[in-house]
């Protein structure tokens, strides 16, 4: 069934219209970067991405004006996702390094992509109302995810998002109060059902530019993702 719930929850997220102004916003392909001028962009709310049955799910904050919102896959066509791919690949998580086009063949293996905000916003910085409406299709994934042993929040808008919907399934998140922060962990607990949320930095060209996160602090989070599974 979570197969069939996921193609229905990322339908209804494409065809999505509770935000005007970001649907508007979306139509940035009328004003396409020159390196990507052949391109005709997606330029609508973007699915999640990989293997509906996953026990691992990442949770982003949106897509990017020029990356996602341009190939209609998450973290594909941009500076983040030439970071996160590898490193799921290095994990055993990604069939490919490389991230080019929804078409390029790249699968993920046990693992899925979604993000706290389905379209592009302006400056990358979408408003509480905004997240307030696209919540419910993260909860729904969520929902769907009956095998869900491990969540990764990709920077503190999406570990927030992500750890709402977790409390709003029903689990009992510990430690609390809880602060962002790499590497950071909580358990979610509902009876003997147990999800792991583990925070990372996210792949922006901010952070691995300056060195705020690596390589090797992004591997190693993945590192324990495939520990935390290996333990159960």
């Amino acid at each position: 069934m979570s197969a069939k719930e996921i193609d229905a929850i990322e339908h209804a997220v494409v065809r999505c219209t509770k935000c005007p102004e970001l649907r508007t916003y979306c139509q940035v392909a009328a004003e396409k970067k020159r390196a990507y001028r052949d391109w005709t962009y997606w330029g609508r709310p973007v699915p999640a991405f990989g293997d509906p049955n996953a026990r691992v799910m990442l949770v982003g904050l949106a897509p990017g004006a020029h990356g996602s919102n341009r190939t209609g896959r998450m973290f594909t066509g941009d500076a983040s996702g030439d970071f996160l791919y590898p490193a799921l690949y290095r994990a055993g998580f990604a069939s490919q390094e490389s991230a080019l086009s929804a078409d390029d063949g790249l699968l993920l293996r046990d693992c899925i992509i979604t993000a706290a905000l389905r379209c592009a916003p302006p400056q990358n910085k979408p408003t509480p109302v905004q997240l307030r409406r696209c919540y419910p299709y993260l909860l729904a994934e969520m929902k769907a995810l009956e095998g869900l042993r491990v969540v990764v929040g990709l920077g503190a808008i999406g570990t927030k998002a992500a750890i709402g919907a977790i409390k709003d399934c029903g689990f009992t998140i510990e430690p609390q109060p809880w602060r962002f922060g790499h590497g950071f962990e909580l358990q979610a607990r509902n009876g003997e059902r147990i999800v792991t949320v583990i925070a990372s930095f996210h792949p922006s060209r901010q952070n691995t530019n300056t060195g705020k996160l690596t390589s090797e602090m992004f591997d190693a989070i993945f590192s324990r993702v495939n520990e935390v599974l290996e333990a159960r």
